[in-house]
């Protein structure tokens, strides 16, 4: 097994013991975050590190193999689903925004299927198929490291106890709510990208579907 198909395999064990973290019992903090979630972040930063990693080395030394073509985007879907689903479950994103994911990679991985049975045929991913990956990783990472849920920069109001210390001026200038601001402005553009690239995808593969 050559070092490309290593690096998706020890992607694809990332996952359970990124799963298993929450688990454990980790209660204490780093920076005022729980370290639950910085571990979970490492965790995601390297898996994500991996998947550019195995292509380019792939490419550059030749190793191109039909395992790797097989395994590495199974990498991928696992790695992404599994880390919106577990941001669901901490109650940072709705739970519309891994549906939509998990709908669009079963269609285009249904197309994949019927072009590997016509002979083959590869549909190119579209620019919006890069911004999709690229806008995830990086707001996936930003959310497990947001103290608060999608789309809290809108407003935030304090109880009464604490309305004379922290008002909602004070917390629209913390670094929180930047990471808040970019999580929801990079979750919203990974959805919209998701969502066209899928539609981009069925509409070039569109002749996959004619009998031959």
């Amino acid at each position: 097994m050559n070092l490309p198909n290593k690096l998706t395999i020890f992607r694809i064990i990332l996952v359970p013991i990124m799963v298993i973290i929450p688990y454990l019992g980790f209660t204490q903090e780093i920076w005022g975050l729980p370290i639950t979630f910085l571990i979970i972040d490492l965790i995601f930063i390297i898996a994500s590190i991996t998947d550019k990693l195995d292509g380019t080395i792939a490419r550059k030394k030749n190793l191109v193999t039909t395992f790797g073509k097989f395994l590495d985007p199974i990498a991928d879907k696992i790695l992404v689903l599994s880390a919106l689903i577990m941001l669901v479950d901490f109650g940072k994103i709705p739970s519309w925004i891994p549906i939509i994911v998990l709908f669009r990679e079963f269609a285009v991985s249904g197309y994949r299927l019927i072009a590997s049975q016509n002979g083959g045929e590869v549909i190119a991913a579209s620019i919006w198929g890069k911004l999709k990956t690229v806008t995830q990783m990086i707001a996936i990472i930003l959310a497990f490291i947001d103290k608060f849920n999608f789309g809290d920069f809108i407003f935030r109001v304090k109880t009464s106890e604490e309305m004379l210390v922290n008002s909602a001026s004070i917390y629209m200038t913390t670094p929180q709510f930047i990471i808040n601001i970019l999580v929801t402005t990079f979750m919203v553009i990974s959805v919209i990208a998701t969502v066209i690239s899928g539609i981009d995808y069925l509409k070039n593969g569109k002749d996959l579907l004619k009998d031959k």
